[in-house]
């Protein structure tokens, strides 16, 4: 956004943000108090967090719900603070935002995009959110996004893993914390062949939306590129709950790898199916079956048990990582919840004190003052390490995990072993690459609403 763009809305910044964390005062002019949607009046405001209540993605949007109620508290200055502690950015003081005490209002997205975007616009409409964070679907949140873009509000995504989501869906008024498809292929390739070899050919079955699509997309690029051969993708719906009928095919294929672009009960069912039908008791090609789940979360791993054995993915974060942030964060969320926090946790939790964080920047909840203070936004402390949001796509870039379902787990919560942590650099990408939309994708730009 350009000096004079910010000087016709009122949002003149002094400087850039000159490196991680440092919080950089806003000097607006009085055109500052022009209106944008949902502006705060009284001694509150209120934010939206639109979660998969229900549905096959329902114990990620659960965790979500309690990061998010976590992270108010500490926003609020209860509790212990957390990542407050450690966030390299100081803005938040732990007296709400700019002065107001956070509310917030709930709805269930039911992974369902249509229902998602209804309750987003309740939650616009009637309860006067200032902001939207959560989902647990690709599809859900390119549209909510789409609908926070045309109504003037932030969107913080929740767990969204599509390259659309910040490629050719990419809108000026939302940004993504999580990682996306484009760097699980990349993260995972290296490694996929360190462990199988060159040699190998891939059966891909997809979840049928935006996300199965783009991560499939990845997979196949970057296991071709080391020599794999993919032998067949078969779509399935994402309301499937029984994979038996498509797992059967596989093994009169010619494949000796199954790649499951699965996630959350899809990918418990579709694995357990594959463990049923004995595939990694296999031999194929002088070679034993392999399966890789290019997208993991500790709570598919636990509800997928001793199944995930040995069996690689990627991950956006996981609680055993060893530095400040995230031991903060695993403390804060484990003495409040009784458990540590999933990667579906992480994620809401950090947008949502990074909205705030935002608007303590920017000095207004003013959403073109709030984007302003994101656009190349780099910072540590909030558990993924040293992280950059990219002006360009507003796309979060950080180390990316390779995982793998561990062989001996001493608890519910360490079925997954981190095996390599890959540097931001091998996973990074240019913003008008071809898989993220080319050179017709834009942000377009900010609209304050009103």
């Amino acid at each position: 956004m350009s000096k004079q763009n910010l000087t016709r809305r009122g949002l003149l910044k002094t400087s850039a943000v000159a490196g991680a964390g440092l919080a950089v005062p806003t000097i607006f002019t009085a055109q500052s108090a022009a209106a944008y949607m949902n502006e705060p009046t009284g001694s509150t405001v209120t934010l939206g967090f639109n979660v998969p209540q229900t549905g096959p993605y329902a114990d990620e949007g659960a965790d979500e719900l309690l990061a998010q109620q976590l992270a108010v508290e500490h926003i609020n200055g209860e509790g212990d603070g957390g990542c407050l502690n450690t966030f390299t950015s100081k803005a938040l003081q732990g007296n709400g935002i700019l002065g107001k005490k956070v509310d917030f209002v709930t709805g269930d997205t039911q992974t369902k995009s249509d229902i998602a975007r209804a309750s987003a616009k309740s939650m616009i409409e009637k309860d006067g959110v200032i902001m939207v964070n959560g989902g647990s679907s690709s599809g859900v949140a390119v549209a909510v996004q789409s609908l926070c873009q045309e109504a003037g509000i932030i969107f913080m995504a929740g767990l969204t893993h599509s390259n659309d989501t910040t490629g050719k869906d990419r809108k000026a008024n939302g940004f993504r914390h999580f990682f996306n498809a484009y760097m699980s292929g990349a993260a995972l390739a290296p490694v996929l062949q360190n462990v199988y070899g060159n040699e190998r050919r891939a059966y891909h079955l997809t979840a049928d939306y935006n996300w199965g699509w783009t991560q499939e997309e990845s997979i196949v690029a970057y296991t071709e590129a080391i020599g794999w051969e993919t032998v067949n993708t078969v779509k399935t719906p994402l309301a499937s709950t029984d994979f038996s009928s498509y797992i059967a095919p596989v093994l009169n294929s010619g494949a000796d790898v199954l790649v499951l672009n699965h996630y959350g009960g899809n990918m418990v069912n579709s694995l357990t199916n594959a463990i049923q039908f004995g595939l990694l008791d296999k031999e194929v090609n002088g070679q034993n079956f392999a399966i890789v789940v290019p997208l993991y979360s500790e709570l598919m791993a636990t509800g997928a048990g001793e199944n995930i054995k040995g069996v690689y993915g990627s991950m956006n974060y996981n609680w055993q990582l060893d530095n400040e942030g995230s031991k903060t964060f695993v403390q804060s969320f484990g003495e409040k919840f009784g458990k540590p926090p999933s990667n579906s946790a992480q994620t809401c939790y950090a947008q949502v004190l990074l909205y705030a964080d935002a608007c303590e920047r920017a000095g207004t909840f003013n959403p073109c003052g709030v984007v302003e203070a994101l656009e190349g936004f780099e910072f540590d402390g909030l558990g993924n390490g040293p992280t950059l949001y990219r002006a360009e796509d507003h796309q979060c870039f950080k180390d990316v995990l390779v995982v793998r379902g561990a062989e001996n787990p001493t608890s519910a919560y360490d079925t997954l072993e981190i095996v390599d942590i890959t540097p931001r650099a091998q996973v990074e990408y240019v913003p008008n690459h071809p898989m993220f939309g080319g050179d017709e994708a834009s942000l377009g730009t900010c609209n304050p609403g009103v």
